[in-house]
Formats: C-alpha cells, sequence, structure tokens
C-alpha cells in the first residue's frame, strides 16, 4: 500500500466527515453522500478539482505545505490529525509558534501533581517553562520571578542565581544554548524567539559566544547536580517527554534516587516560600509582556 493511496484514503475520510454547516457552503440541491464534495473541497482549498482528485485517487503524492495547510483548514484538523496528514504526504508538520506561551491540559498538569516527589515542569520550543508542580516551584524558589512567564535560558545567563545553582556552569550554559537552537530552530524568524535571542545576546557576552558555535544538543534524559540554598547540593535524574496534546512541548521530572536523603531534601521544598520579594509561580503560568525573568534550567535538560 503506497502512501499516495494512504493520503488519498485519509483526505475521502475527512471529507465525509466534513459537513456543509462547518464550511459556510450553501447546500445546492440533494446530496446522495454524506460530506463535502470534491470540488467544494477544492474551491475552499484554492486548488483546482482536478488536482483534488488526483490527490484522493493517489495520483498526487507530494502536495506543497500551502496545500496541506488549506485542507487542514478545510477539515477543521487537529494536531494530531494535521501531523498524519503531512507524514502521509510525506512533509514535515512544524505547528506554529504562538504569541503566547500554550494554556495546557488539565490531565498534563493532573498528571504532573501526581508525582508529589519529583519537580516537574513544562518547556515550549523556545525554553519558557509554562506549567511547574509544587516540588518544581520550591526547586525553582532561589531564581528571581516577576511573575512574568519564566525562561530556562534567561535564568542560566541573565538571573545571578544562575551561577551558583548549576553543579557546573560551565556545562549547563553550553548545554542550554544548544538545546535552545535545537528546539526552537524550527521557529526561527518568530517575533517570540528573535525577542529572546535579542535580549540574551545583548545581555549576556557568553550566551553571544556560545550561540555563535551553532552546536546543537536533543539530549534531555541524564543527571544533573544542583546547588540549592535551602536543600544543600542534589543529585537529580532528569527524563523528558514530548506532549502530543502541546506539540512542541516537553514534561521534564526531576527525581532523586528512591530512598536517598536527597529524595526526602527535594521533597521538603515542596511549597518552600520564595524568597523576599519573590512570588512563586503558579502550576500554569499566566502569559504575560515578552521578556524572561528567570527560569531553571540543568546541565542535563538544558
Amino acid at each position: 500500500m503506497t502512501n499516495g493511496s494512504e493520503l488519498g484514503r485519509f483526505l475521502r475520510s475527512r471529507r465525509a466527515a466534513t459537513s456543509l454547516a462547518d464550511t459556510g457552503l450553501v447546500s445546492r440541491g440533494a446530496r446522495r453522500v454524506p460530506g463535502l464534495r470534491r470540488e467544494e473541497v477544492a474551491h475552499l482549498a484554492r486548488v483546482s478539482a482536478d488536482y483534488y482528485v488526483r490527490l484522493e485517487q493517489g495520483r498526487e503524492t507530494r502536495p506543497s505545505n500551502q496545500v496541506l495547510e488549506a485542507l487542514a483548514g478545510v477539515f477543521g484538523l487537529d494536531a494530531g490529525q494535521r501531523r498524519l496528514l503531512y507524514t502521509l504526504a510525506g512533509a514535515l508538520w512544524v505547528p506554529p509558534l504562538p504569541e503566547k506561551p500554550v494554556t495546557l491540559d488539565a490531565s498534563v498538569l493532573q498528571l504532573m501533581n501526581s508525582m508529589p516527589g519529583s519537580a516537574c515542569f513544562v518547556l515550549d520550543p523556545i525554553l519558557d517553562l509554562v506549567a511547574t508542580n509544587d516540588v518544581a516551584r520550591g526547586l525553582f524558589s532561589p531564581f528571581e520571578d516577576s511573575g512574568a512567564v519564566r525562561n530556562l535560558a534567561a535564568m542560566v545567563f541573565l538571573d545571578a542565581a544562575g551561577q551558583t545553582f548549576f553543579g557546573d556552569w560551565k556545562i549547563a550554559s553550553h548545554n542550554c544554548v544548544a538545546l535552545l537552537r535545537a528546539l526552537s530552530a524550527s521557529y526561527a524568524g518568530s517575533p517570540r524567539r528573535e525577542r529572546l535571542i535579542s535580549e540574551l545576546d545583548s545581555g549576556s557576552r557568553t550566551f553571544r559566544r556560545l550561540w555563535a558555535d551553532h552546536d546543537v544538543r536533543l539530549d534531555l534524559h541524564g543527571d544533573e547536580v544542583v546547588l540549592h540554598p535551602a536543600a544543600g547540593r542534589l543529585t537529580l535524574h532528569a527524563d523528558a517527554l514530548e506532549l502530543f496534546s502541546a506539540p512542541g512541548h516537553q514534561l521534564i521530572v526531576y527525581r532523586a534516587r528512591p530512598g536517598s536523603p536527597d529524595e526526602q531534601r527535594l521533597l521538603d521544598l515542596t511549597h518552600r516560600p520564595a524568597g523576599p520579594g519573590r512570588p512563586m509561580v503558579p502550576s500554569q503560568t499566566t502569559p504575560s509582556a515578552p521578556g524572561p525573568a528567570g527560569s531553571f534550567v540543568g546541565g542535563s535538560a538544558c
């Protein structure tokens, strides 16, 4: 079975599942089958009827990203369906980077809160920290927090606490820049990314030098040593899970070895008040004006 025939079958199934009411078109005459007619899809997607017929028949297998995005809009595809559409067409789907950090599904926040002994947080493609659980908020408490959405790269390079928080700041800073370049490369030119890079570039000579190296790193797993002013030296293991409900986002879980003193010290950070003038981050941060105000990033996760 070829990808072309698979693409055609998928398009036919989405066409049958899409009603006129979903598109705003007016019905003209009796309809013998559910869903849209091929010529209606072609009209809405701004392609020729013959071209769309060839897509469904598997005779055209490499539509452009512009055509794919138009068809996704006609059929009202969600993130998972868009990913499948692009895959069947031999293309790579890159979800657009929103102007503001996304609101996560409640199930993601519930999952984070179901791990009370682990520090859990979610990163978006430019390393904005968009959600944390209680343990993570305690772990991050040494860092400046103005109430804005915090950014991990800003924590490393623009917050004074970063210099003493990481067991090896040199490694942490290198890994952070390599991770930022890897995760955000698909969004080059987007306003949020460019504002962040500009602020980091103007605020840190080290960032400027590392960014110019064009190093790339996608490994989000491994051990990390942090030096917390209240909990002391902690050795934590990092794991990362991609969130399919929020494309481009990673759920990071930091945990200590079970039964170790580090595990208890990490747990003791839960609900720990922030320093003077440093409010804690809510479990789902509220989008605010652009501009990082500090964040957490480790030698493994960043």
